[in-house]
């Protein structure tokens, strides 16, 4: 008999071949300042969410042709509709891509919903500018963003699988990218799938919601929201690998780290939300710590890395302590973190939450407390532990980017997991941790 799951060898040829599209990769054109037309929004009606606003081909020169010389995907760049945390209409932008390869699983062709990695704060890092060539790039100012989720859309592209990567809210577009904000990353994903489907022609279609480290506390987010906010999507599976379900222990670990400059993203993007912060923060930063911040609200993370390496909030500080300790002591700041913890909703369909046991980035313990949280609600979750040993403390890439190449994409399991999803395999009862 096929067997439609692939093992181990099959995901890693998968993973050879999509990755080989970064190596054909080419600057992209689009400067921060200056976004394509596509990216202006018009003005939106309160219409229901997940709504096609426009679209247009995107021609992905960063894959591998054919043997007769045609690409084997069809991709649109697509502007669809959402809502921020309290309800007003607001528009996000996102890739889709029909596979041409067949579907070789039980039922229609399914969609899987990516939900990327942390990728910045400015309009020019939106996913979608760099899907076309695999990085965007630009010299005034100086910045360089890639695709990096130009594997998983490969790898589930090859398996005959139809992608939508979202964007997220306010990158790419304008305003403010909310970065970590549990309702409008959920918003994002959701709507993304509902576009997905509009796309299609087909309510119906299966569903699978994919996102490691931002990402996959937006899956998280989007599978404890959707049974509120989407109930009519037929959502079969969620991966959230890595997932940031717990802020405040995220932003205590990664401040020294490698990406610390991304508690940036995080403070800007609340600061929009809830302007009664900002008197908060600035009162509390340095003229120096204020020009930083700034500054990381226009930047991609290859630039915190290049420009601010192991940043510590210490230093642009009035008092020379850690800003999140800082916050903590603003009753309205800390309920502001709280909020967004995840854990508090038991999701609905089944759910894979992996994190790798060394992780310097995304705190292990605080991933498998999300799996805890689930399953004393009643969810149906696995939880699988990557036991990569400490590489490189501090630098994210060994032991953050480690655990999900090692998990995903060459052991395979989060997608075998959703695989069986779109195949009806049964879920055992109850919850696993491995």
């Amino acid at each position: 008999m096929f067997r439609r799951t692939p093992g181990r060898a099959a995901v890693a040829a998968l993973v050879t071949c999509a990755a080989t599209a970064l190596t054909v990769a080419v600057p992209g054109r689009a400067g921060a300042d200056s976004p394509p037309d596509f990216y202006s929004p018009p003005a939106l009606s309160a219409d229901a969410p997940g709504g096609i606003v426009r679209s247009e081909p995107l021609p992905l020169f960063a894959t591998i042709p054919e043997s007769d010389g045609t690409w084997p995907v069809a991709a649109q760049l697509v502007m669809y509709t959402s809502r921020l945390q309290d309800g007003t209409p607001t528009a996000v932008t996102g890739t889709f891509i029909d596979s041409t390869h067949p579907w070789r699983g039980h039922g229609p062709r399914p969609t899987v919903v990516i939900a990327p990695g942390t990728s910045g704060q400015g309009d020019q890092c939106a996913m979608s500018r760099a899907f076309s060539t695999g990085l965007n790039a630009g010299v005034d100012p100086l910045f360089v963003s890639a695709n990096q989720e130009a594997v998983s859309a490969g790898v589930w592209s090859a398996l005959g699988v139809r992608v939508f990567v979202t964007d997220y809210i306010g990158l790419g577009t304008p305003g403010t990218h909310t970065y970590v904000n549990r309702i409008e990353q959920a918003h994002a994903v959701l709507d993304a799938a509902r576009a997905a489907n509009a796309l299609v022609g087909d309510d119906a279609t299966p569903l699978a919601l994919w996102g490691y480290s931002q990402g996959g506390g937006a899956t998280a987010a989007a599978a404890e929201l959707a049974a509120s906010y989407a109930p009519e999507l037929n959502v079969k599976g969620v991966w959230a690998g890595g997932p940031t379900a717990d802020l405040e222990q995220v932003l205590e670990q990664i401040d020294g780290n490698l990406i610390g400059g991304s508690i940036g993203f995080a403070v800007n993007g609340f600061v929009a939300r809830y302007p009664e912060l900002r008197s908060v923060v600035q009162e509390r930063l340095t003229p120096e710590g204020q020009a930083a911040l700034d500054g990381i609200g226009t930047e991609c993370i290859a630039d915190i890395i290049t420009k601010r390496p192991f940043l510590q909030t210490r230093s642009f500080t009035r008092d020379g302590r850690p800003l999140l300790d800082n916050l903590r002591e603003v009753p309205e700041a800390l309920q502001v973190l709280r909020d967004q913890r995840i854990g508090t909703v038991a999701p609905r369909v089944p759910a894979l939450v992996s994190s790798g046991r060394n992780d310097d980035t995304v705190p292990y313990g605080q991933a498998r407390q999300l799996a805890v949280d689930w399953c004393d609600r009643g969810a149906s979750v696995t939880f699988h532990t990557d036991e990569l040993p400490p590489l490189a403390p501090g630098t994210t890439f060994g032991n953050h980017f480690g655990p999900l190449i090692d998990d995903a994409y060459v052991e395979g399991t989060p997608v075998r997991y959703l695989l069986d999803r779109f195949d009806g395999v049964p879920v055992a009862p109850g919850c696993s941790f491995t």
